[in-house]
């Protein structure tokens, strides 16, 4: 007959397990509370500059149809995001309204990239109060006007 296992099974693994568990979920959901407020703060800010309610920065996927409508970008692709892999469509669309913003504050195309991976830097820079925005400046460059904010025309 064999003796008792050198290696322990039971509750303390399970226990240790759920340790792990928990802790990997306190700090997912500590990141994801700091990632919101910090799109939110932000997104306000910009939201405030261009003309847009800065309520809607706090919205989930309604701030987005907001933030594509003011690059020129129909809103509903904001909805795509509820779908799995259609958070990449409305990524894709908030880049190019980020480049017609950009247009809007006389920036050049590198700050789409900034744009794209710190987002909240982005807008924060551009609500900035030395920023001067002029709508104008994306029909200017062929581009069609913003659906929202200033300088807002509203497709029939």
């Amino acid at each position: 007959m064999p003796g008792p296992s050198p290696y322990p099974t039971g509750g303390d693994t399970a226990a240790g397990v759920m340790v792990i568990i928990l802790f990997y979920l306190a700090v997912t959901l500590v990141v994801l509370a700091i990632a919101y407020v910090l799109t939110g703060v932000t997104l306000m800010m910009f939201f405030r500059k261009v003309g847009v309610n800065p309520a809607i920065a706090w919205v989930p996927i309604y701030n987005h149809w907001k933030w594509l409508e003011v690059g020129g970008q129909n809103g509903a692709f904001a909805l795509l995001s509820l779908i799995p892999y259609g958070g990449i469509v409305t990524t894709v669309f908030l880049a190019i309204g980020m480049h017609r913003s950009g247009i809007a504050f006389r920036k050049d195309s590198a700050w789409v990239v900034l744009g794209i991976f710190v987002p909240w830097l982005w807008c924060i820079l551009l609500s900035g109060r030395d920023e001067v925005y002029d709508p104008s400046l994306i029909t200017a460059a062929g581009y069609p006007p913003p659906r929202a904010g200033y300088g807002a025309v509203v497709p029939a």
